[in-house]
């Protein structure tokens, strides 16, 4: 029987020691540096880059091809994160059971701290060293594809239109659209690059994204039942914060039990979307069932 935990706690640590070792590659001793390593390195589930590894893996390459790909989106992940905790925006406290960035140093060092992270991931994908002009296309493929997935017709988008929701009631189709591309945008690309970096095919890029976008938006449900129902102590952060702001979710729009419903329906769409991939898909199938059962 496939162990997620321990492919997880693996995969995370591998993912871990290369953010340390590029951290620590870029590290000039001033505060900016503390600042990016106390976000960066926080602790966190790492689902985007465990994603991207996997894809690799199911498409029969190896995790190592698409490490840094990975990283890159982890850091644009840890980015967005520290962005969306600032007073301007969602004016978050606590984030991965520790004082969000704005709060243990200040919102200036915030703000640059997350533009930062931002530029080194693209400085990072921009330093793969490359044997051919294949190779080098690929990456410029891969580049784009992930400033596509972070930019202003993706993530932060995505964002955008979450702000501007704010005290009014959207419908499904508006709030499936919103969170494609504020959650599921980069959760695709994670897909995309790993399959991309490992060989995949059109059929399997086809399957993968498919897989993607119903995890993407099965992520973003449970997210707002764990923000009605979640433990704040397990999830390091507060909940009931999507209610106080007015916010549109499933669970307002739905119900607990109608979204628990639909994140279930998305997960067996997902599972459906690998059934062409053999065991290597594994861990990609128990993640998916991973996404809606998690505590935090």
């Amino acid at each position: 029987m496939f162990d997620l935990k321990q492919y997880m706690n693996q995969k995370s640590q591998i993912v871990n020691d290369a953010l340390a070792h590029i951290l620590q590659n870029n590290q000039q001793g001033a505060t900016i540096d503390e600042a990016m390593q106390y976000s960066l390195m926080a602790g966190g589930k790492r689902i985007r880059p465990v994603l991207c590894l996997a894809a690799a893996e199911t498409v029969g390459g190896n995790s190592s091809d698409a490490l840094t790909a990975a990283c890159a989106m982890e850091m644009i992940h840890t980015y967005s994160l520290i962005h969306d905790d600032l007073p301007a925006m969602d004016n978050d406290e606590l984030r991965r059971g520790k004082p969000t960035c704005h709060i243990a140093f200040d919102e200036a060092t915030a703000v640059l701290a997350g533009d930062a992270l931002l530029t080194l991931a693209f400085e990072v994908l921009a330093s793969v060293p490359v044997s051919n002009s294949t190779r080098a296309a690929d990456w410029l493929q891969i580049t784009r594809i992930i400033a596509f997935a972070a930019g202003s017709r993706g993530m932060i988008q995505g964002q955008m239109l979450d702000m501007a929701a704010e005290g009014r009631t959207l419908d499904l189709a508006e709030l499936e659209s919103m969170h494609n591309l504020k959650t599921g945008a980069l959760i695709e690309a994670s897909l995309h690059c790993g399959a991309l970096l490992a060989g995949a095919n059109k059929a399997q890029l086809a399957s993968l994204r498919s897989y993607a976008r119903n995890i993407g938006l099965a992520f973003q449900v449970a997210d707002d039942i764990l923000n009605v129902e979640g433990n704040p102590e397990m999830m390091g952060k507060a909940v009931g914060t999507d209610r106080a702001k007015q916010k549109s979710t499933y669970p307002a729009l739905l119900g607990l039990n109608a979204s628990r419903q639909f994140a279930r329906k998305l997960t067996h769409r997902a599972l459906q979307a690998l059934e062409t991939f053999d065991s290597k898909a594994e861990p990609l199938r128990a993640l998916a069932i991973y996404i809606i059962e998690r505590k935090r």
